[in-house]
């Protein structure tokens, strides 16, 4: 009876689950790949073609993203060919591509080795060369590792360094270890970080750490068995790292000697690469240089140096030497250009080219210059142009990848795959942009969904200063449209074809008709920040960007600094007659070390700044509100309207904006405010409360004081403090079956605080986690739970909703009739002391004992998986039934009835008052149901965040969830009780309507005639 009355619930709560034909329609998916990594050649954006059987050839652009990502990027259109998501704890170090595969190293030291084809993403080896704890950490990670290929014509064998010290010959189909070398004195101050490779020799390059610089040591070992040929430090002295330090040969001229190129003291000196290395070091004569730049032509004998004056020379292996072959002109260091950016690519012949990008101040826009060396008769020829990048809406180009075709003589084509500091990627084609992809979504840090005005009211949204006759003249011409207002109404009432809820939202074809909702609210605008610089307007109803605006510096803009968005309000939506604005908090951290606090007051329909301040087409220039970081920032509701309220290190209040009626509207409501804050040194932290007086300090500024503290355990750092969403409540408690009630504790200053080990502590099986619930005027502690750690870790992840609070988290513990896995808890908190026993804890005041009398209904529950982060959903009045909505391992946003999970579920076969209530008998294990997948069959990567909001039908709530990827979609917990069914036969009500009338207006006469004659007779 127990699985009957659970397979019943499945049932009811699948008739409101999403269907498959709605895959696309209701709710879309954006897939990310992440920003580039550009700091190191092993990671940036490179071209890869490959060239297959039929002499066809297709292009990708290959990068390893800060999203721990490695991706295949299509050339032509920029949609995503392929992409492997690595772990969280196993990072990318750097990738190697060949003729058609790919070769990766990750985790510490590059202790996992993967082989990918180059086509298709598909996995085709995977190895861990060492022990993760035996992993070296470097500075930067790409340290001590490399990668390299055979010199065989074909079947190259794969050569990896891993670890500074340990070479491995790789069978390339098998990844079988044919040979390995480890240095002998893996202690020494040799790092080796480079492998180059020739048909007689493997060549080993490290560096020797010296008193002031570091020294070039070379190690040749035989590629058949690994037979150390050679080992010793070159004459050398070097200052740089390994930045400026690589191997140079030319694949159109095997015969030309390689040479290992380094720079020392605004010199160039490179060595041949011998067995032996008998050979001396030589040196570039000529100019004095500053830099030498590898742009990834050293398989073709080029590289790039920068002269003491700026400008950049090409220089080129020849059989005699290094010698420079070409110098950009007009390259030197000057005031009207920025500093140029090299790249090194092929074409499809594999010819080599190197473009220099910069932009010219004078002209405001990009300038590239591309030489390639083969052309006039191999003197040289550069093609130079402008291209249009717009630096006002994507920032400064970063990184550069070039790929060129040479269509005729004295003709290059080239293409730029350009990396921003938004964390854009974009493909020009000379002049043209092909196609952008804003990548630096992948790392929102802040959203909200802003609710759009109607149409009627968005056309009108400019008119409020408008005069009398220009109101009188405008609401005539809007006149014009009744009579075509009048047909359709008749149209949809006589056939029924109104919207469905399962109608696709569709965006207006005409882009410069202003934003406004659809019929049931169902599109809005998601406004979104990302740590690089940059805030979105996300259109809802498809994804795609409707606006971005790049964050100005203000006075950082001087030393350079970053913007690190904090927290993200709506402070005017279109219920107050205008147009929505959002205020969005931010760290501005400067390269100088100061960090600030600064507000962007955002109007979220255009982009556009709403204190007036920054033009459209320029840097969106903010507020400095607080001088020293933030500590807490929120949004108040007054009489004023709303206000931000932020507290800086000293506790100083500072409200935004800064009027005379906010004030005097803050300072009314200050004492009923309950802040808690951390307070406490790492692994001392404590919970303390604060509330602020009415009266101002002499700084005219309030100033909140500590009223209560909390202490915790020794050994237990603040993880996450949470509160409730502030939705609105429909019911203020639970009818049971039997006619009582049970009043819902609503203790508006109720608190949740997640703790754990902290992260400097040594991982201890023994450590644990704990879930408190607190009340924030108080500190008491309402409710407490100690949960298991797994390996001195805590993955708890909580939410709070009204009185119901659900956390999940992992039990490592194996007893009697329990095994290891996923749990989740289901507590609800109701007032009093049983039934009937209302205290109004909405409405009682913070300092009386009653807050505390709280009776706790809790179960646990085994869960189906891991989850990355979890919410519940969210409706316009409250009435829904809430969902919990999890993002779990496996990349599916899953939502979970509130029935499964209620904590009063009986462990016998449900009573009749108890089934009223719809409860079902109780179940250890909460099911996996697939429909209930939100995501279908999208695979919605590393989500971070899921945020819910309430749709203009109280049935539904949006949902909107971003990590690596992005994803959009509406659920109706309830079901959709306020709208028609789409199977709802409206024709033939009208008729059964119609017929009724008609057969009123036919027998009204006849009953009246009859009532006549009966009174003749009467």
């Amino acid at each position: 009876m127990r699985h009957l009355s659970l397979f019943l619930l499945c049932l009811a709560a699948c008739t409101h689950a999403l269907h498959s034909y709605e895959v696309g329609v209701t709710d879309w998916h954006k897939p990310l790949a992440g920003v580039p990594l550009v700091q190191s050649h092993s990671t940036a954006p490179v071209f890869h073609r490959r060239r297959y059987e039929d002499g066809q050839t297709s292009s990708v652009v290959l990068t390893a993203t800060q999203s721990n990502v490695l991706a295949a990027i299509h050339s032509a259109n920029g949609s995503i060919a392929w992409r492997h998501i690595f772990d969280d704890d196993d990072h990318i170090i750097g990738f190697k591509r060949d003729t058609d595969i790919v070769v990766a190293l990750s985790g510490p030291g590059g202790a996992n080795f993967r082989v990918f084809d180059s086509n298709s993403g598909h996995l085709l080896l995977e190895r861990r060369l060492h022990d993760l704890a035996a992993g070296r950490l470097q500075e930067p990670e790409s340290l001590g590792t490399s990668v390299g290929f055979g010199a065989e014509e074909k079947e190259k064998d794969i050569y990896v360094l891993t670890n500074g010290h340990t070479l491995r010959r790789l069978d390339r189909h098998t990844g079988e270890v044919r040979w390995g070398w480890t240095a002998p004195d893996q202690t020494s101050s040799v790092l080796y970080s480079k492998i180059f490779v020739t048909p007689s020799t493997v060549y080993l390059l490290g560096l020797s750490k010296s008193f002031a610089s570091y020294t070039l040591h070379v190690t040749s070992l035989s590629p058949d068995g690994g037979v150390v040929v050679y080992s010793g430090n070159v004459p050398s002295s070097i200052k740089t790292g390994f930045s400026q330090v690589f191997v140079l040969s030319d694949v159109s001229a095997p015969d030309t000697v390689p040479r290992v190129v380094w720079f020392e003291d605004s010199k160039i000196k490179s060595l041949e690469l011998a067995p032996e290395l008998t050979a001396k070091p030589a040196t570039v004569k000529g100019a004095a240089y500053k830099t030498i730049e590898d742009v990834g032509l050293s398989e073709y004998g080029q590289f790039v140096a920068i002269a003491e004056n700026g400008s950049g020379r090409v220089i080129k292996l020849t059989p005699e030497g290094l010698k420079v072959i070409w110098e950009y002109s007009d390259s030197a260091t000057s005031p009207t250009r920025t500093g140029s950016i090299y790249s090194g690519g092929l074409d499809v012949d594999g010819h080599p080219y190197i473009a220099r990008v910069f932009w010219a101040h004078s002209l405001k826009t990009m300038s590239a210059h591309v030489f390639a060396s083969h052309l006039a008769e191999g003197k040289g020829l550069v093609t130079g142009y402008t291209f249009p990048f717009k630096t006002g809406e994507h920032g400064i180009i970063r990184h550069v990848a070039v790929e060129a075709a040479n269509p005729e003589h004295y003709r290059v084509l080239a293409r730029l795959a350009v990396t921003t500091t938004t964390g854009a990627v974009q493909m020009w084609q000379k002049d043209q942009l092909q196609w952008t992809r804003e990548e630096g979504l992948a790392d929102i840090r802040v959203a909200e969904l802003v609710e759009l005005p109607e149409r009627k009211i968005a056309l009108h949204l400019d008119s409020e200063h408008e005069t009398f006759g220009a109101r009188v003249a405008r609401q005539l011409l809007d006149a014009q449209d009744f009579p075509q207002y009048a047909v359709n109404f008749v149209r949809r009432f006589v056939t029924g074809s109104y919207t469905s809820v399962s109608t696709p939202v569709v965006a207006p074809t005409n882009a410069s008709e202003p934003l406004s909702r659809d019929a049931f609210g169902f599109r809005k605008v998601i406004v979104a920040a990302t740590p690089y610089g940059k805030i979105y307007g996300i259109d809802s109803a498809n994804g795609d960007v409707l606006w971005s605006r790049v964050f100005g510096l203000g006075w950082a803009a001087q030393v350079g600094g970053q913007i690190i968005p904090a927290k993200l309000f709506v402070t005017r939506t279109v219920n107050d007659g205008e147009s929505p604005q959002v205020v969005l908090v931010t760290q501005r951290k400067a390269s100088n070390g100061l960090v600030d606090t600064v507000l962007f007051h955002v109007d979220a329909l255009t982009g556009e700044d709403a204190r007036r301040q920054s033009p459209s087409n320029d840097l969106l220039q903010g507020e400095d509100a607080v001088s020293g970081p933030l500590v807490e920032a929120f949004l108040l509701p007054t009489d004023a309207g709303r206000a931000v309220v932020l507290l800086d290190e000293f506790l100083q209040v500072h409200l935004y904006p800064n009027s005379d009626e906010v004030k005097a509207a803050f300072a009314a409501v200050a004492p009923s405010l309950r802040i808690p804050l951390r307070s406490g040194p790492p692994g001392q932290r404590r919970l303390t409360g604060h509330q602020v007086p009415s009266e101002v300090e002499f700084t005219g500024l309030h100033i909140a004081y500590p009223t209560w503290s909390l202490p915790f355990p020794t050994g237990e750092d603040i993880f996450a403090v949470f509160a409730r969403p502030t939705d609105p409540v429909a019911s203020l408690g639970k009818v049971l079956g039997n006619r009582t009630t049970l009043y819902k504790y609503l203790n508006p200053n109720l608190v949740g605080v997640v703790t754990g080990p902290p992260s400097t502590a040594p991982l201890s099986e023994k450590a644990t986690c704990g879930v408190y619930l607190l009340d924030g005027a108080k500190g008491t502690i309402i409710y407490h739970s100690i949960l298991p750690s797994v390996g001195g870790r805590c993955e708890v992840k909580a939410t709070l909703v009204e009185n119901w609070l659900v956390y999940h988290y992992y039990d490592p513990e194996v007893v009697v009739n329990q095994a290891k896995g996923y749990r989740v808890v289901s507590v609800e908190l109701y007032e009093g002391r049983g039934v009937d026993d209302k205290r109004k804890s909405s409405d009682m005041s913070s300092l009386s004992n009653a807050t505390t009398d709280v009776s706790v209904y809790e179960q646990a529950y085994v869960f189906p998986r891991g989850i990355r982060t979890i919410t519940p959903t969210s409706t316009s009045y409250g009435i829904s039934v809430k969902d919990i909505i999890v993002a779990n391992e496996n990349g599916q946003i899953q939502s979970f009835p509130r029935r499964f999970l209620d904590p009063r579920r009986p462990k016998h076969k449900p009573t009749t008052e108890e089934a009223e209530e719809w409860l079902i008998q109780y179940d250890p294990v909460i099911p996996d149901d697939p429909k209930r997948v939100l995501s279908h069959h999208y695979q919605v990567a590393k989500t971070q965040k899921i945020v819910t909001s309430p749709a203009l039908l109280e049935s539904t709530s949006l949902v909107f969830a971003h990590g690596l990827d992005l994803f959009f979609t509406r659920i109706a917990p309830s079901n959709t009780f306020d709208v028609l069914s789409e199977s709802f036969n409206k024709p033939q009500l009208v008729v059964t309507i119609a017929g009724l009338a008609f057969a009123i207006v036919v027998v009204k006469p006849i009953v009246a005639r009859k009532k006549l004659r009966e009174r003749w007779y009467d």
